[in-house]
């Protein structure tokens, strides 16, 4: 019988490379994604559920697993139940955990609006803390949960999406307890990502990109595909002993 993982927001970027790694080693895949009105990272040319019926069909299609899509709001305790519920129904187990699903609002400091905090924080953190509480019901022994946070939790400042980065120190705090929470039968760690070429970076000015990638030590963004590497590592037995570790993928940056 196959393991079985659960990205959640795996309908493109991060979470799509993410789902392809596990895949292709031999995982079944739950593909979590949201629907494009509560998508805050929505564009005319992005629709969520076609991405996430055709990463369904791409992994079936060129691996030997199974793939099930699951819309649900991370952040609604009563849609992340009913996931697990379909979970349990189809798999009865789970092995792994990526809690992927997050949000950001760029806004100048003085015009973040409290509703968008508020949205920010449900996502990036409480959705993180239901799915992972619900996970820790099914996770087998040996099971692990990885969050995907970001530098922007751990040495980057950036007034302008302050709400993201309180979000994400928070979401590197949960993981520490999380850790000490569910020892020693599942382990959990965090990854610290600095810039990566998604479609969220797509509109960002090329003389600003240029000077970010002069402040990266490998000069470039990094791609879904490496991240993806670090987690499918944080979650296999190649990693059996760190546990509650935030780990930095930034390509070297000051």
């Amino acid at each position: 019988m196959n393991k079985v993982v659960l990205v959640t927001g795996a309908s493109r970027g991060i979470g799509r490379a993410t789902a392809i790694k596990f895949a292709s080693s031999g995982y079944d895949v739950i593909i979590n994604y949201i629907d494009n009105e509560r998508d805050v990272f929505h564009k005319p040319n992005i629709d969520n559920e076609k991405d996430a019926h055709n990463l369904k069909k791409y992994i079936e299609q060129n691996y030997n697993v199974k793939a099930t899509t699951i819309l649900a709001d991370v952040s609604n305790e009563k849609e992340v139940k009913n996931m697990f519920e379909i979970i349990k129904k189809n798999y009865g187990k789970l092995d792994a955990l990526v809690n992927n699903a997050g949000i950001v609002f760029d806004r100048d400091f003085s015009a973040i609006k409290i509703d968008e905090m508020q949205r920010t924080l449900n996502v990036n953190v409480v959705g993180a803390f239901i799915v992972a509480r619900e996970a820790g019901k099914i996770l087998n022994k040996g099971g692990t949960i990885v969050n995907v946070s970001s530098t922007n939790g751990t040495k980057t400042i950036s007034p302008e999406c302050l709400d993201y980065n309180i979000s994400k120190v928070g979401l590197q705090s949960l993981t520490r307890d999380l850790a000490f929470y569910y020892k020693p039968n599942i382990r959990v760690n965090a990854i610290a990502i600095g810039w990566a070429d998604t479609s969220l970076n797509y509109g960002l000015p090329k003389d600003y990109i240029d000077e970010e990638n002069a402040r990266i030590f490998i000069n470039r963004f990094a791609k879904p595909e490496e991240i993806a590497n670090t987690i499918y590592f944080l979650s296999n037995s190649e990693s059996s002993y760190i546990n509650g570790e935030i780990i930095n993928i930034d390509g070297g940056y000051c």
